[in-house]
């Protein structure tokens, strides 16, 4: 039970957002008494924890699965952002933004997580770039990954890019063909330029 609590929650919180989901919402939805979540989540910060940290961790798995299958780096990093993008419901409701407004000690909780993560899978994509060409060999590996572990989480801040003006899908692919642009050799442009073709069509 505790786990349709939290699938349902990370549903209705990704597209409602964390502060309009009520307890009753989700008790209602799941066609339970608002008693049985209570059973397993003595408040809703509590459930709200354990919702973040589940779709943290999901993530990081399918994130994991395309390092190991990507045929090149370039093309890892178009796949996790598509990965990223439908498991987040093209961040609709601006979870990120909402938690660190309403629950700033889990929001923190996350955002050190996701540097963790991001900092480990970039630096290592950026190795394997230089190795097969397609990254120059003169970037500087530990600048790169925390400049865009910066950017990826910059471009949410929706007090500098509001949603009225840009989408999340628009913001996500500019800055990732921004960040491509500035490290790929001859060959790595070669790749880069046949997605960002293809985006354009």
């Amino acid at each position: 039970m505790r786990e349709k609590i939290i699938h349902k929650s990370s549903d209705l919180f990704l597209t409602l957002g964390f502060k309009s989901v009520t307890m009753d919402d989700i008790a209602n939805e799941m066609g339970i008494s608002k008693k049985t979540i209570y059973v397993h989540f003595s408040n809703k910060t509590k459930l709200v924890e354990a919702v973040t940290f589940h779709l943290f961790d999901t993530i990081c798995d399918g994130i994991d699965e395309i390092c190991e299958s990507a045929p090149n780096p370039i093309e890892e990093l178009y796949s996790i952002k598509m990965y990223v993008m439908q498991h987040l419901k093209s961040e609709k409701a601006s979870p990120q933004f909402q938690l660190k407004k309403y629950y700033p000690k889990i929001y923190e909780g996350l955002k050190s997580k996701q540097f963790e993560k991001m900092h480990e899978s970039v630096s290592e994509s950026l190795e394997n770039g230089i190795e097969s060409g397609v990254f120059r060999s003169n970037i500087d590996v530990e600048f790169i990954a925390r400049l865009y572990f910066n950017g990826m989480t910059g471009i949410k801040d929706e007090t500098i890019f509001p949603r009225e003006h840009f989408n999340m899908e628009y913001l996500m692919e500019s800055f990732l063909e921004y960040h491509l642009r500035a490290i790929v050799t001859e060959k790595g442009f070669k790749i880069l330029n046949q997605f960002i073709t293809k985006n354009q069509s």
